[in-house]
């Protein structure tokens, strides 16, 4: 009997890593991506030994990672039921004073290679007639942000792309769906340099941890859901951002990623 197979991107911390403890205690089999292999061993203390994982180390935002990746997994003859694309980071800060280099690796990690293992993996899956990708937007997806511009501008890419690949696999007994956190308790405040930012310290904005909206994500995913938005104040404001004003989105959006001195 076939047992099925997770492959997570960004597996080491965070989303990732909780999610790669869900779906191993679900029964899946993991493949669990990230840059640093020490990490990728700490997810094995926490999981079952009936467990099989294979931890593949790379940097997904170099040149043509996705195909290496995908190259990887079918040397090894691994089927990947399930497609999980968490991996990227946010930048913070007025986008002409950003180095550029990063800002092209967050386009390229965030947008470029989820697009490559959608397609990879997506064919795989529509030949077999089964399979499900779950992409990993944001909340940000639903708006600018300002002082953070690339990161949102690629989460918009990420939530549109789902939906479109929504309705295009969903005949060919493929399901997509879209994930969009709001501010959550990860390494990626640290990472985009916003620890100090009202997004993350407004007690209105209460950050989620990572387990809770890893738990929500993978529930509302198996059953079939297509967005899924974690959390009764991210659903609202969501929806006040597509009644009010851009404007005043955008304005708003400033004030909350503007880091405090």
């Amino acid at each position: 009997m076939h047992k099925p197979v997770a492959l997570i991107t960004g597996a080491s911390t965070g989303i990732g890593y909780e999610m790669a403890k869900i779906f191993a205690a679900r029964g899946y089999d993991l493949i669990v991506v990230a840059r640093t292999e020490k990490h990728l061993k700490n997810l094995h203390k926490h999981l079952s030994p009936l467990v099989t994982v294979t931890d593949i180390a790379m940097d997904l935002s170099a040149p043509g990672a996705g195909a290496k990746l995908f190259a990887k997994t079918k040397k090894l003859k691994l089927e990947v039921d399930v497609l999980v694309n968490n991996a990227g980071f946010g930048t913070n800060g007025e986008f002409v004073s950003l180095d550029l280099k990063r800002e092209l690796q967050e386009t390229d990690l965030n947008i470029r290679v989820l697009t490559e293992l959608c397609h990879l993996y997506g064919a795989e899956m529509v030949k077999r007639k089964a399979g499900k990708i779950l992409n990993v937007a944001s909340t940000a997806a639903f708006q600018p942000g300002p002082y953070m511009s690339v990161y949102y501008a690629t989460k918009a890419y990420v939530l549109s792309f789902s939906e479109g690949l929504y309705e295009e696999l969903k005949k060919k007994g493929v399901q997509v769906s879209v994930l969009c956190p709001g501010a959550t308790v990860t390494e990626f405040a640290e990472t985009a340099g916003m620890g100090k930012s009202r997004l993350f310290t407004s007690k209105l904005l209460k950050p989620a941890t990572a387990e809770e909206v890893a738990i929500y994500g993978v529930n509302k995913f198996l059953k079939g859901k297509t967005i899924i938005i974690h959390g009764l104040v991210n659903k609202l404001l969501v929806q006040g951002n597509r009644i009010s004003a851009r404007a005043l989105v955008r304005k708003i959006a400033a004030h909350l990623n503007l880091q405090r001195r």
